[in-house]
């Protein structure tokens, strides 16, 4: 999964952009392979002009729902390769209309067989990942239909309203602990039996003279983490997750740095974590509340995927 995909909906419409890019990259290659110039991304407007004939940048944008500074720009690049011409509005001199030159009728006529073929070949794919092709489009537009701004900031209003609170294990909690690890786990990795086992028992860890914190959202459950005693004096901070539905807003920080102050609480001297290079975006969070890299993975480590040793060195490399 990409950095974006792991963003999940946040990222929507970066990764509809990455999806568009690769689409007019198929497009380009089918167009090369059979010797014809054109580029996908000029297909709105060269299709457009030749069903309705010559048209205003204005209306092209409009028709198209691209805005007029990106219809112009890319009007402009093909009025100098030669793809469009322009000319004078016959009812207002000042008005420039856009129309397809000879060069682009011939290549589009040569294109209509391809276009069948990408459609049918997209509708098959669209079918094939258990989608409707006659509604997908009207469905996507309806995500980001007008007044979405307007929900979105009624949510963050209500959002800021909304303090996280860290929580120490309770009866009620428990079943989260399981939850909220084996979400990230399964997602990057497999769940080892050393993770079974201490997942479906965050009692013992507290027994053990550690403990297991919670962070809470108004009334959801939304991240935890724990702190592993191995020896008097040193624990481990892991089984850290939060829900992916709720990242972003530094629930992670919050729970780390909860864990620190009761680690300091217990007397703690030497606290330690173990993960993988894969989590990048963890791993920068641990380094920017005070863990640095060790030149080698921990010795005895219960952990197939453990490939980074990081080990705290205070509260004054917590960085504000």
């Amino acid at each position: 999964m990409t950095y974006l995909g792991d963003m999940g909906l946040l990222a929507l419409g970066s990764q509809l952009k990455a999806i568009s890019d690769q689409l007019y990259a198929m497009a380009d290659e089918v167009y090369g392979q059979h010797g014809i110039e054109l580029q996908g991304r000029w297909f709105p407007i060269l299709r457009l002009l030749h069903d309705r004939g010559p048209m205003t940048v204005g209306e092209i944008a409009g028709a198209v729902g691209q805005t007029h500074s990106a219809i112009s720009q890319l009007t402009t690049r093909l009025v100098r390769d030669g793809w469009v011409s322009t000319a004078s509005d016959a009812g207002d001199r000042r008005t420039r209309r856009l129309t397809l030159t000879a060069k682009a009728e011939t290549a589009l006529q040569r294109a209509k067989p391809l276009w069948r073929a990408i459609r049918d070949a997209l509708e098959e794919r669209v079918a094939g990942a258990g989608l409707d092709p006659k509604t997908l489009l009207a469905e996507l537009e309806q995500v980001a239909a007008p007044g979405l701004a307007d929900i979105i900031t009624a949510k963050a209003r209500a959002y800021s309203q909304e303090a996280v609170r860290i929580v120490p294990l309770s009866p009620d909690l428990r079943t989260h602990f399981y939850r909220l690890n084996a979400m990230w786990l399964e997602r990057y990795f497999v769940l080892e039996p050393y993770d079974i086992e201490v997942m479906s028992n965050p009692e013992a860890i507290v027994e053990h003279g550690g403990a297991v914190l919670f962070a809470l959202l108004g009334d959801a459950v939304v991240g935890t983490c724990a702190l592993k005693q191995h020896a008097p004096g040193e624990y481990e901070l892991t089984k850290m997750g939060v829900d992916p539905a709720a990242q972003g807003v530094g629930i992670g920080r919050k729970l780390i740095e909860a864990a620190i102050t009761e680690f300091q609480r217990l007397g703690g001297t030497r606290l330690f974590l173990e993960t993988n290079t894969r989590l990048e975006s963890a791993i920068h969070l641990y380094e920017r509340t005070g863990f640095e890299h060790q030149p080698a993975i921990r010795e005895g480590s219960p952990y197939d995927r453990a490939n980074v040793y990081m080990i705290w060195r205070g509260r004054s490399a917590i960085a504000a």
